[in-house]
Formats: C-alpha cells, structure tokens, sequence
C-alpha cells in the first residue's frame, strides 16, 4: 500500500478504484464515497470527467456507485456518491435532502463543497458534472438543475414521487413563486436549455404508497396534487413542462420494472445517455 502524488494532494491505496466514505470537511454531518477508474496514474496528464450519483431514501450509495463502474472505465469518468444521512438534526426524518433545504443545511451546496474536494484531488473536470439520481435522488436532482443550471453537463431524473414544476403559480416544491426569494437568484432557463436532460422510469413504476397525494399525507402542501397521481403522471407532467419552456428530454421507459433504482436494466439507459452527452461534449456540440 503505497501512497501515490495525486492532483497536488498526496494520495494513498484508499483513494482510487471504490473508495471508502470520507466525511466532507466543510461539515462533517454529510460523506461520499468514489470510484476512480482503474487507469488514473498520478503521473499521467489525462483529465477526466465527473458523475454524481444521488441515491434514495434508502441511502444505497453504494449500490448506485458500483452499477455506473463498467461505464467509468470505459468513459474515463470518477464518480462521486453523496451519502446524506437520515435523521439528520430530527431523529428519523428521511427526507432532509430531497428539497435541497433543510434547517441550517443547503444539500446543494453541501454537494457543491464534496465536488470542489474532489477535484482538488484529482485530475478531473469539475466546471459542468453528470448527475443521476433515482426515486429521492430524482427529488435532488432536478432541483439542484434549477438552482445550478450552469454546473450540470447532463441530468438524469428518475421516478422522483413529487415533482417541481416550471410554474410560478405555486410555491416551492410544487412550484417556483418564491423561488428566487429562498435561493438568491432566478430560475436561469437559457442555462437549461444547454443542460442535457433525460427522464428514466420502469414501465411498471405505478405504486403511490411512499409518495405525497392527499393532504392527509407528511409533507402535503398546496398543489401537491398537480402533477398527477402516481410517479408515471407527474414524470410526464415534469417533461411537458420542461419541454413547454424549450428544454428538451430525452424520455426512457424501462418496460417491465417497478420502482427499481440499481436494477441493471434500470441503468444501462441511463449509461447510454451519459456517454453521449461526453461524446457530445468531445465533439465540441454540449
């Protein structure tokens, strides 16, 4: 086990191929895991690219990080998983991240801050990153493309059972009326629009049971209903409504799966989507 000279950082066995969690130091209430491609050499000039992979309400970083292996090697691609631990501040809570805020915690920017660790680590373009994230991970990602247009290459949105819609009739989630008011800044559409997007789910994701529907249920608020009644309907209402302000989305239906996050199948789209939003990028035209 020697250590090795990474990106002006001295690095050691942990740091390369899938790596233990390391807490991140700007607050150590929040960690994340890597996987280094098996070919980074410190004293190579190749710089690579980033994918975040934002898990569930279950927390299986993990599992989302050693599914997207195959494609980091062939993509020459690192790949960060944020682990946003349940019961942060109140005991049991589950949901703390998926709205980005959350008491004295802004998870956008807690992600933001992992990021710029890595790439202060590694050889690795840091500026426009990938981003999937599957059921709650789905919540976070489309969300932070709200508030982060200009950081996001590519943005994979899977079967999130609330959604926010391009709509300022509504306060947020469900809407953005006071978006600019809790985040500093405007929603930046042209920004968006150079955003690739796509939107994933299994054929067979038709169960309502975990996500919000009636005002009896945690977390209800006015228009929580407007998207539709199950993860189907509100992924299709979500894509009109990127789609009704220029944005495309690339729309994949996974047939034959439930609510599946880290199925093989669920992924492989998912893979297909990143390596031509890279090739595009190569190709000068993202």
């Amino acid at each position: 086990m020697r250590d090795r000279q990474g990106h002006g950082v001295k690095l050691s066995y942990y740091d390369f191929g899938q790596t233990p969690f390391f807490a991140l130091q700007a607050d150590q209430r929040v960690s994340y895991c890597l996987y280094v491609p098996r070919d980074y050499e410190e004293d190579d000039d190749k710089v690579y690219s980033l994918a975040v992979l934002m898990h569930g309400t279950g927390r299986t970083a993990t599992g989302y990080r050693d599914g997207f292996m195959d494609f980091a090697d062939a993509d020459d691609c690192i790949l960060l998983a944020p682990l946003f631990p349940a019961g942060l501040i109140t005991p049991g809570e589950l949901s703390n991240y998926k709205r980005l805020a959350f008491h004295d915690m802004r998870f956008d920017l807690l992600l933001l801050a992992m990021v710029d660790e890595v790439a202060a680590k590694y050889r690795v373009d840091a500026g426009r990153f990938l981003m999937f994230g599957f059921s709650g991970g789905g919540h976070f990602v489309h969300r932070f493309l709200y508030v982060h247009p200009e950081r996001v290459l590519g943005v994979s949105i899977g079967a999130p059972g609330s959604v926010t819609l391009l709509n300022w009739d509504y306060d947020w989630w469900v809407g953005l009326r006071d978006f600019e008011v809790r985040f500093g800044r405007p929603i930046d559409l042209p920004a968006m629009r150079r955003t690739a997007v796509q939107m994933v789910i299994g054929g067979d994701d038709t169960e309502t049971w975990e996500i919000v529907t009636k005002p009896t249920d945690p977390g209800w608020m006015e228009g929580a209903d407007l998207a539709g009644g199950n993860r189907q309907e509100r992924m299709r209402s979500l894509r009109d409504s990127f789609e009704r302000h220029g944005i495309a989305v690339r729309h994949d239906i996974v047939p034959g799966l439930g609510h599946e996050g880290t199925h093989p199948a669920m992924l492989e789209p998912v893979k297909a989507f990143f390596a031509d939003t890279l090739a595009q990028r190569r190709a000068g035209t993202a």
